[in-house]
């Protein structure tokens, strides 16, 4: 089973179509979504969910009232001002534990926080593990890792050859996350200024992590001069440009209609995905 994620130092860059067309091209393998900040690859799947699963990335305090004898201590080390009236504000509360440890009444507990869900479900692409993290919840790095553990766990329980991931932009916690223990890292990039400096960070991300690393330049032909530069700097770090995308309005058109653009559309768009689903195919296997 081999596993490759595709991200982008940036977001915009079309790395979910891309990775839509991947699941309507590929055969016997499994989808993650791991951008579970803002999860949107579903909308191209259409999932129907088998299962879900809350997730928890920390803690809120609990101050039992028939224990609490109000001596005032957690109030006084709680830096967050969390405490009110011997009462937890869940909003304020970071799940740091001070005052369960201080309480000389052992009357504070520190209790699973709900901050998201994450799902199995099945497509007629074959399954997708996927999650969507809360409104202003942290810890997404953590539900990133487990929708990893799952998809692969999904893949070997049922014999697949590939798990397919849209990783989340930029260079942060959550990319870090779902960078881990890949083959192959696709990057997606862009012809502008902002698209070639991300590339560059997201270059350096997964190389430290020792991930070999792919290039893809979508909607080439809107810079060409850029375009040029991006295949000077891939080809200076030894970097494998394994696509180049042109702009095209049918990709819009596909996303309205909720369908992948190979799916949607057999022009030119497509045969470029379809060219760089089977370099990176080849390199794989």
């Amino acid at each position: 089973m081999k596993q490759i994620v595709v991200i982008s130092g940036k977001g915009g860059t079309g790395k979910s179509v891309i990775t839509a067309s991947f699941a309507s091209l590929a055969k016997n393998k499994v989808m993650a979504d791991c951008d579970v900040d803002a999860a949107d690859l579903h909308l191209l799947l259409h999932p129907a969910i088998k299962e879900t699963h809350q997730f928890s990335g920390g803690k809120t305090a609990f101050i039992d009232e028939q224990r609490c004898t109000q001596c005032g201590k957690c109030q006084e080390v709680c830096r967050f001002e969390a405490i009110v009236n011997f009462t937890v504000d869940p909003i304020y509360c970071e799940g740091c534990g001070v005052c369960s440890h201080i309480c000389p009444e052992k009357a504070i507990e520190m209790i699973d926080s709900p901050s998201g869900k994450w799902f199995i479900s099945e497509t007629k692409y074959g399954p997708f593990v996927h999650a969507k993290l809360g409104i202003a919840e942290e810890n997404s790095g953590k539900l990133v890792t487990l929708v990893r553990q799952n998809a692969k766990s999904v893949a070997e329980k049922e014999k697949k050859d590939f798990v397919i991931i849209d990783g989340p932009p930029g260079i942060g916690c959550p990319v870090i996350a779902s960078l881990g223990g890949m083959d192959i890292a696709l990057i997606v990039t862009e012809p502008t200024l902002s698209g070639i400096h991300d590339l560059e960070r997201i270059v350096g991300v997964a190389h430290h992590f020792g991930i070999k690393s792919l290039v893809c330049i979508n909607k080439y032909d809107i810079n060409l001069t850029l375009t040029r530069e991006i295949e000077k700097y891939c080809l200076s770090n030894n970097i494998e440009l394994v696509g180049k995308i042109l702009f095209d309005i049918s990709v819009t058109e596909a996303l309205v209609r909720g369908l992948p653009i190979v799916e949607y559309s057999n022009n030119r768009v497509t045969e470029e995905i379809k060219n760089l689903w089977k370099k990176i195919r080849r390199i794989l296997l």
